[in-house]
């Protein structure tokens, strides 16, 4: 799928459908394509050093395999990176090493990690804007990072890592206890307590732990208020760098963490890392980040060409919840997990009774429950313990669940000040959370109204690709067709 880029423009107030009642998720748009280096006559590969530029120069030279993401790096200086054909080219510790084989049960590193990781891992640590789809292994780029820059003799923070969400900070800090499992390295979660385990900000003894990953709300006030010291702070990650960035978001905390840790650190290493990237980050990255490299997968890579959309034609919303009865709870159940996105929380709430009270099981998330409930709910279905999920855009970006084989729009995502125009960088993440880490998946797009015939034209058009419609909302071997097609069935 490719994208028509827009023209630069006045950053206007984005609101999100989600979360109508509170400040849990607002979106963002999408950034350069671009590719990275070929292979050489010798097993590494020398990742080229180029002068920052647009991405233009017809010196652009691609990875040659086919498999892949095609990659563009675009190195600053003259340091000559190498890329990594094993994790022991990364002259890693022996006790990263065994995480990453034992506990994360790794081979090799993945294409963006066997470019990245030298980006990241070499002095003298420029900082790296990487764009990279989701699933292709950014999260161990940026953890693997931390990990490596920190020194566990020195009981103080070392590297932060800022999420956008409170479920994708503890996503991310399971992943660096994971990995880090070997390596006597400290951690903490900085997100919002829960009413139970609430402790005022001057009654909380000094952060001591090497890596700290959380919110930037939370850590603006541990920061704030000195309880944590940025003094000693080797890295600094932004994960979904465009949504911590937006206007309408994250972006004043963001920018303040920024400028603290750059007044009392110095040389901290920054690293942006995200799906999509928008006007706010490109703004951002030409102000704070003057020398360093990037890592772009070209655009029409996003679209996670695995993942088969459907369009499901319903006279009603009635047969909305039919479909989802008769058809995604029959055939679901056979491939794996479900997750159902709604536009608003009171969707969610309607559809989640409807389903309950004719006795389905499945859960609902949404941004108006308490965080312990939202946690339990979430725990349980990456447990395994639940197969379908009904959620606002909550859980749209950078939730990772590789049991996820389906995807309901059940509500198409449209922008907030404009219903009958697509959010497409909305609609690309939702379809990213299936087809994760090269598995199969599907995608069904409810249609009800001529608005959601026009915008799923529009979808169509904005990534030039046309999505096949299911024949017959009512009939079971139309959507077993669509299954078996996608390889799930």
């Amino acid at each position: 799928m490719a994208e028509n880029a827009a023209p630069p423009a006045k950053t206007e107030e984005k609101r999100s459908w989600a979360d109508e009642e509170s400040d849990e998720e607002k979106e963002a748009a999408a950034p350069p394509s671009q590719a990275a280096d070929e292979a050489q006559p010798s097993e590494l590969k020398k990742i080229e050093s180029l002068s920052i530029s647009d991405g233009k120069d017809s010196g652009e030279r691609l990875l040659d395999d086919p498999d892949d993401s095609e990659i563009k790096a675009v190195t600053s200086g003259d340091t000559v990176y190498t890329s990594a054909v094993t994790f022991e080219d990364l002259k890693l510790s022996d006790e990263l090493i065994k995480g990453l084989y034992v506990e994360m049960g790794f081979s090799k590193p993945s294409k963006i990690q066997a470019i990245t990781l030298p980006m990241i891992l070499t002095p003298p640590y420029k900082d790296l804007v990487a764009q990279a789809h989701n699933g292709s292994g950014k999260t161990t780029c940026f953890v693997l990072g931390m990990l490596s820059r920190v020194d566990p003799k020195r009981k103080i923070p070392q590297a932060i890592c800022i999420c956008p969400t409170r479920e994708l900070a503890q996503q991310n800090h399971a992943v660096l206890l994971k990995m880090g499992k070997y390596t006597g390295i400290t951690s903490m979660c900085a997100i919002p307590s829960d009413s139970a385990n609430y402790i005022p900000i001057n009654k909380r003894p000094p952060v001591t732990e090497q890596v700290v990953i959380g919110t930037p709300g939370t850590i603006k006030k541990w920061t704030s208020a000195k309880k944590l010291s940025t003094r000693d702070m080797k890295i600094l990650v932004f994960d979904e760098a465009d949504h911590m960035l937006a206007e309408d978001g994250f972006r004043d905390d963001s920018e303040r963490i920024m400028k603290e840790i750059q007044r009392s650190s110095g040389g901290c290493q920054v690293l942006l890392f995200s799906a999509t990237f928008n006007e706010a980050v490109k703004a951002f990255v030409s102000r704070v980040i003057k020398d360093g490299n990037q890592i772009f997968v070209k655009k029409e890579e996003l679209t996670l060409e695995k993942v088969k959309q459907y369009k499901v034609q319903c006279p009603d919303e009635l047969s909305k919840v039919e479909v989802i009865k008769d058809k995604i709870f029959e055939f679901g159940q056979k491939v794996g997990q479900t997750i159902i996105f709604v536009r608003t929380r009171n969707s969610a709430r309607m559809l989640h009774q409807s389903l309950t009270e004719e006795g389905y099981e499945c859960t609902s998330v949404q941004g108006a429950l308490k965080q312990e409930d939202r946690d339990q709910i979430i725990k349980e279905f990456k447990d395994g313990l639940t197969k379908v999920l009904i959620t606002t855009d909550l859980l749209a970006r950078g939730f990772d669940q590789r049991q996820v084989n389906l995807v309901i729009n059940y509500d198409l995502p449209i922008k907030h000040d404009n219903p009958s125009e697509p959010d497409c960088e909305l609609y690309l993440h939702r379809v990213g959370r299936t087809g994760r880490f090269g598995s199969k998946g599907a995608v069904f797009n409810f249609l009800c109204t001529d608005r959601d015939r026009s915008v799923m034209e529009k979808i169509e058009r904005h990534f030039q690709h046309h999505i096949p419609e299911i024949p017959n909302w009512r009939s079971e071997e139309d959507f077993e067709s669509a299954l078996k097609d996608a390889g799930l069935l």
